[in-house]
Order: C-alpha cells, then sequence, then structure tokens
C-alpha cells in the first residue's frame, strides 16, 4: 500500500512539472535557432556579389544572395556557413554558440581567386613556302552563305526533284487532283493534250532542263 502511494504522488509529481520542463526545453530550442541576414562583397572594393552559394555545412540545405548580394537564412546557433561563388575562393564562417540574441547581421568579405592558365606558344612556319603550301591545302569548312548557295544550285534541285519522293500533303494533293479531274470529265472522253500549246511548251522546257536524262547520267 504505501509503495502504491509513492508510485501515485510520483506520477502526480511529473504531471505537474511537465509543462514547466516543456516550457524550459521550448525556451533552450528558440535560444538555440538564430536567423542571420547579410551582405556578400568583394574584399578589395566593397562590391556587391550577386549568386553567391551559402550552404549550412553537414545538412545540405543553403540558399543564394540575390542581385544586390543579400542573403538571410535560419540554422542553429554552432553551425558553420559555406561561402563559394565562381572566380572568388571559399569562405566559411561558424556561428558563436555563445552569440546573444535570435538576429545577427553578417558582411561576408570574399576574396577573388586568380587562375592561371598553362603557357601557349605559338610557332610560325618555317618558310613562306611551307606556309604558302599549307595555306593552300587547308580544308576551310563552308560558311552558312556557301551551304546555302550549293543547295539553291539548279542541278541540285532537279535531281533533288526526281528522287527524293513526295511527303504526305503532296501526295494527298496528287490523289485529290485526280479525282477531281476523272469527276470533271465523267461520261466524256478527256482532251488530249497532243494539241495542246501550253503542254507542248511545258514538255520543251523540261527537256531542256534535262528533266527525260537517264539517271545513270547524274
Amino acid at each position: 500500500m504505501h509503495q502504491k502511494r509513492s508510485y501515485i504522488l510520483s506520477l502526480l509529481v511529473v504531471f505537474l512539472l511537465s509543462p514547466f520542463f516543456l516550457k524550459a526545453q521550448i525556451s533552450e530550442f528558440r535560444d538555440s535557432v538564430i536567423q542571420i541576414s547579410g551582405l556578400t562583397m568583394t574584399a578589395d572594393s566593397l562590391r556587391a556579389i550577386p549568386a553567391v552559394s551559402i550552404l549550412v555545412k553537414g545538412q545540405g540545405r543553403g540558399t543564394i544572395s540575390n542581385t544586390a548580394g543579400i542573403f538571410s537564412i535560419v540554422l542553429f546557433k554552432g553551425d558553420t556557413l559555406s561561402f563559394s561563388a565562381v572566380g572568388f575562393k571559399k569562405q566559411d564562417y561558424k556561428v558563436p554558440v555563445d552569440i546573444k540574441g535570435n538576429n545577427f547581421s553578417l558582411i561576408q568579405l570574399m576574396v577573388e581567386d586568380t587562375t592561371y592558365l598553362p603557357v601557349t606558344i605559338i610557332k610560325p612556319y618555317l618558310s613562306k613556302q611551307e606556309f604558302e603550301r599549307a595555306f593552300a591545302n587547308m580544308d576551310i569548312p563552308d560558311d552558312a552563305y556557301e551551304v546555302a548557295r550549293k543547295n539553291t544550285e539548279n542541278a541540285r534541285i532537279r535531281a533533288m526533284t526526281r528522287y527524293t519522293p513526295v511527303d504526305g500533303g503532296e501526295a494527298t494533293n496528287q490523289y485529290l487532283n485526280k479525282q477531281a479531274q476523272s469527276l470533271y470529265y465523267a461520261g466524256q472522253r478527256p482532251p488530249q493534250n497532243i494539241f495542246n500549246p501550253l503542254a507542248w511548251a511545258q514538255f520543251i522546257q523540261a527537256w531542256k532542263q534535262g528533266d527525260f536524262k537517264r539517271k545513270d547520267d547524274y
């Protein structure tokens, strides 16, 4: 009986003190969170640096500074911010654990990172004759104008029209024209184009262009 009373009394004490413990934990958690707002600038000219990647180390989250170099991020006290941007050296900033308050302003100065390229030595040709021979045998690719000129040559277009198959739209138009012609002369004999001067003119023009040549001629 005495043990039962002690157990009930312990539960009652825990129940009464639990709000105070919870409030203390919430207060401790709130004090450990901090919002850092700042500006990323160059160390030499104090010029704002946009598009700086700002990551919280070990957590895989972060933010990016805007076009004016301004950023804002929420993290815990004691975390480390990593600043990186193209053309600048990587910088780290560790938030102090004992920092006061939940808001902090930061100006992060970044130093430009100079990249040295390997030395390139340009040597001329050994003689004028060697340069002339190399220039004459140089294979210069065609520019857009030359490609367009070759694609619009009459001989090339005629050859392509003979061997390029018709597409769906052209085949449909040909079929519909034949159907319309057959329906137009339905019940009567169609006229003979042998006495049509326009048809003869088209035939002579096609013959001059070489449309009736054999495929072996190309």
